[in-house]
């Protein structure tokens, strides 16, 4: 107890050094936790948006379907399932889908295809397809009309080749990849827009048409109003084959569906894979989407179906691939959080090293006078702790105001970077994780380097000669 209060008051016998150390630990601690918010609020962000927006937290499927994902593991779906599981307290959203594989042809070009079945009211809830129908297509014939149109400036006359043959939801993804500013050049982009426009929509309810993705539209050379001929196999080995309008063309975010993926009308999708009213799953969404709550959703919902051969599961059992694209992204992430403590170990360290050299004499003097070394590195290390517990409390509680306060008014995006994550479905927000005990994680590790820190200071006490200390 008495080398505690020795150190104590020595910290305050110079207020500005205990100041200057405690405050590099403060700032560190402050940092890492700021960054690393940061980094877990993105990835969850990107999870949540990724997961909510298409696959659903949790699906419905039959037992085998996982291992074997064909439509002869598929399970009949009618509105009292449907209700069963959407009366569940805390459920946001739930829809039926069938998804299968078909040959798609137009003309002379075929391609393997992902077929989705969807009821296009409900799904509005999840993928919203609209909101990625194209709207804009620069082909060879717009370009030609815009390079000879004489109310279009010369700057952006231009660049016209850098958007060649491409495909827009909106205006502000064309402004992007022309790299001007959306605001002055807006008379020039609505006359893109007019000339370039693309007359899609979505499907209604009681449509028999197909929303075609559109890396695929452009392999198949097809547009709306063109037929797709779908040839395929259907429920125990039938054969499935169809020919169906296309209503519209949809860029999707996922270059990998984009270049396959067909939307169709439920009804219509399970008469041409002879599925009766099976689906291959219904995905499920939800109010509370923090992992303890999805797992007890997944068991109410489990023991509510009571069915053998019908089991939920949640998005980390059937997107094992997402699973391990996020993990690895983790592990990035982290790396780059250690090249940060780094950075601030050496922060400290020199902190550290200013405050020993500041006291060598003293150091000197005081063994000089009779105390042991063991005793001087014992009130070094108490000082040092007290240093140390005094930078990392300050540091977590000067961080808790800024994570509470960005967390529910995330900063906002603009630019290029903002139109990025719009066009992927994405909100452009850079979010913040909620407290957890990524805090206390961070507040331990900057610990553990003052800590490390200590062992020069005793280094330099055990190794201490009086008279060359004396007379620093």
């Amino acid at each position: 107890m008495n080398y505690l209060k020795i150190a104590w008051r020595n910290l305050w016998r110079n207020k500005r050094r205990t100041a200057i150390t405690s405050a590099s630990i403060l700032f560190a601690v402050f940092f890492a936790v700021l960054m690393r918010s940061y980094q877990l609020g993105f990835y969850d962000h990107m999870i949540k948006n990724a997961i909510e927006s298409f696959s659903g937290f949790l699906q419905v499927q039959h037992v085998d379907f996982q291992e074997d994902p064909s439509l002869d593991n598929t399970f009949p779906c009618n509105d009292s399932m449907m209700l069963l599981i959407k009366k569940t307290e805390g459920i946001k959203a739930v829809v039926p889908r069938v998804e299968t594989f078909a040959l798609a042809s137009s003309g002379n070009q075929t391609k393997g295809a992902v077929i989705l079945g969807i009821d296009p009211a409900k799904e509005r809830e999840f993928s919203d397809p609209e909101n990625f129908l194209v709207r804009y297509r620069i082909t060879k014939d717009v370009l030609m009309k815009l390079k000879t149109d004489t109310r279009l400036s010369e700057e952006i006359k231009n660049k016209l080749d850098l958007i060649s043959n491409n495909s827009y939801s909106k205006i502000g993804t064309i402004a992007m990849d022309l790299d001007v500013d959306e605001k002055k050049y807006s008379r020039d982009l609505e006359i893109i827009a007019s000339t370039g426009h693309f007359p899609g929509r979505m499907l209604t309810n009681e449509d028999d048409g197909v929303l075609v993705s559109d890396k695929l539209s452009k392999f198949l050379n097809i547009i709306i109003g063109d037929t797709l001929i779908l040839l395929g196999q259907g429920y125990h080995g039938s054969t499935a084959a169809g020919i169906y309008p296309v209503r519209g063309i949809v860029k999707i975010p996922n270059p990998e569906l984009d270049n396959k993926l067909v939307y169709m009308n439920l009804p219509y999708t399970q008469y041409f894979a002879d599925l009766g009213n099976r689906v291959t799953n219904i995905a499920i969404n939800l109010h509370d989407n923090r992992d303890k709550s999805m797992l007890e959703h997944q068991e109410i919902i489990n023991n509510k179906i009571s069915d053998p051969e019908i089991v939920v599961k949640n998005w980390k059992e059937f997107n094992e691939v997402l699973m391990q694209q996020i993990e690895s992204d983790n592990q990035s992430g982290k790396a780059f959080l250690a090249l940060l403590y780094f950075i601030i170990f050496f922060g400290i360290f020199g902190t550290v090293l200013m405050m020993i050299y500041e006291r060598y004499k003293e150091f000197g003097v005081m063994v000089s006078v009779g105390m042991r070394k063991t005793r001087l590195a014992i009130v070094l290390i108490y000082e040092m702790l007290l240093m140390g517990l005094l930078g990392v409390l300050s540091g977590i509680v000067i961080s808790l105001p800024f994570l509470f306060v960005l967390h529910f008014n995330p900063i906002r995006l603009t630019g290029d970077m903002a139109q990025v994550m719009e066009d992927m479905g994405f909100e452009a927000i850079m979010p913040i994780a909620w407290l957890d005990f990524y805090i206390l994680w961070q507040g331990l590790v900057v610990a553990f380097m003052v800590i490390l820190a200590c062992l020069y200071p005793l280094r330099k006490v055990f190794a201490l000669k009086e008279v060359d200390a004396l007379r620093a």
